[in-house]
């Protein structure tokens, strides 16, 4: 991979959590029930979009390597990562659908999930050796831990019954 993250990936990156706050803003400062689910599915939706993206990520790594020097690409890491590359895509599919049947919390429990799952085994992945470009893991530390405090910021409140207000 190239030594260093594009800074419009940076960019592009942090611009991203923007919708996530504003969402989970409005999720929770909504005045009445129907708007704040419309806001929650709404913040569920694009958190599916956005874990399913993250998961492609690694799909552009495999099929557009540009390894250092002296590494060889290795067909079957190669097609582990492909196929771990999925799963962020059925989870954030999973989570986007659970809301549709009447349970819109649950649909934040499961992207909780999904985030933890995804940059935790990309740390472990990166520890193995996995090619990534620098600064790649910050961003996605930094950009998890965002979402994950939104989102469970969102679940908390919503599972108590208590909504922010604004003067």
């Amino acid at each position: 991979m190239s030594s260093r993250l594009h800074p419009a990936a940076i960019a592009l990156g942090i611009a991203g959590l923007i919708p996530f706050v504003l969402l989970g803003i409005a999720a929770v400062a909504a005045t009445n029930i129907g708007a704040a689910n419309r806001y929650l599915f709404a913040l569920v939706a694009y958190g599916g979009l956005v874990l399913a993206f993250s998961g492609g990520v690694h799909w552009g790594f495999v099929l557009h390597p540009t390894l250092p020097e002296g590494m060889t690409s290795d067909l079957r890491r190669d097609a582990t990562r492909l196929g771990l590359g999925v799963l962020p895509s059925l989870i954030g599919w999973a989570a986007i659908l659970i809301p549709a049947y009447g349970v819109p919390w649950i649909g934040l429990v499961v992207l909780i999930a999904g985030y933890l799952a995804t940059v935790i085994g990309e740390h472990h992945m990166r520890r193995r050796g996995l090619v990534m470009p620098s600064g790649y893991m910050t961003l996605r530390w930094v950009f998890s831990i965002v979402v994950l405090v939104v989102l469970i910021t969102v679940l908390a409140l919503r599972l108590i019954g208590a909504s922010i207000t604004f003067l």
